[in-house]
């Protein structure tokens, strides 16, 4: 695969994984609430993982280990997370929540350096802070948001990224259990809808398939199938042209979600929204590891 075709890859993996946020705004529009959701999009990303598993023919060796990862990365990597993501994007618009799930990488370093996984630098905790910054020009100026009564939402919208960045320094530390990362995430997403069920039965958050589907439900399907397929490209991408080319996703991830809910929503955001957006992915940018770094990882 030449390089121009990698590109394209990489921007048709962002667009798509931009796309999941204001299909979740849609999810939560006729009052679904969170474990239901996040019970049928753990369902959805079982049949997609295990239909890609099935046609690349891969064993799926079942151990202890392997249990106890995909239980830890279904309650911190989604059950967690998906939670305060749908009740908070009931609340904030979509473009909001694609800019803050860009601090992923930004909470993901300090962690890092706390567990003893990374070295500090300059360049990187200037990203982490141009996060911060980021975060502020949302939070403060009282014309950033479309109405004042969002900003106690916006920490809230921050435990899913704070939950992701732990996911990721987890499966750093800890590798998968010897499973490639589609037998991870269909053995987690697996283990996440049988925890899931009893908290959605229990609240009464159950959604019934049986009642008619309207907009909320298809996107809901949408939403979550193109989860776990972008999921999947964005593996194989880094396997192919390694993990540095394809972090790069993040910057697409977050661009594309704005655009795609001023196109499908009609958001529109005020300049201090539009300086965050900024703010954030210079830095990404910085945060980013560099291909030596990596090289030497």
């Amino acid at each position: 695969m030449n390089r121009l075709a990698l590109v394209a890859a990489l921007l048709a993996l962002g667009a798509g994984w931009g796309l999941t946020q204001p299909l979740g705004k849609m999810a939560v529009a006729t009052g679904h609430r969170h474990f239901g959701l996040i019970f049928w999009q753990l369902v959805v990303g079982v049949l997609v993982l295990g239909a890609i598993a099935l046609v690349k023919r891969r064993r799926f060796p079942l151990t202890g280990a392997g249990l106890r990862f995909a239980l830890v990365i279904a309650v911190i990597g989604t059950i967690i997370p998906n939670s305060f993501f749908y009740y908070s994007v009931a609340h904030l618009p979509a473009g909001i929540m694609s800019i803050l799930i860009s601090m992923v990488p930004l909470l993901a370093f300090p962690m890092a350096l706390a567990l003893g996984m990374d070295r500090f630098s300059m360049m990187r905790l200037a990203g982490l802070l141009c996060g911060l910054i980021g975060v502020a020009l949302i939070t403060l100026p009282q014309s950033s948001l479309p109405s004042p009564g969002m900003l106690a939402y916006v920490p809230l919208a921050l435990v899913g990224p704070l939950f992701y960045a732990a996911e990721s320094n987890y499966v750093a530390r800890n590798g998968t259990a010897g499973l490639d990362a589609v037998q991870a995430m269909l053995l987690a997403s697996a283990v996440g809808a049988v925890i899931a069920l009893p908290l959605a039965l229990g609240s009464g958050q159950f959604i019934d398939p049986v009642l008619p589907w309207g907009r909320a439900e298809w996107a809901l399907i949408a939403s979550s199938a193109l989860h776990a397929v972008v999921y999947a490209g964005y593996v194989a991408l880094a396997a192919r042209a390694g993990a540095v080319f394809a972090s790069q996703t993040s910057y697409v991830v977050t661009g594309a979600g704005v655009l795609w809910a001023m196109l499908l929503l009609g958001e529109r955001f005020s300049v201090w929204i539009w300086a965050a957006l900024a703010v954030m992915l210079v830095g990404l940018f910085l945060v980013q590891p560099r291909a030596k770094a990596a090289e030497a990882g």
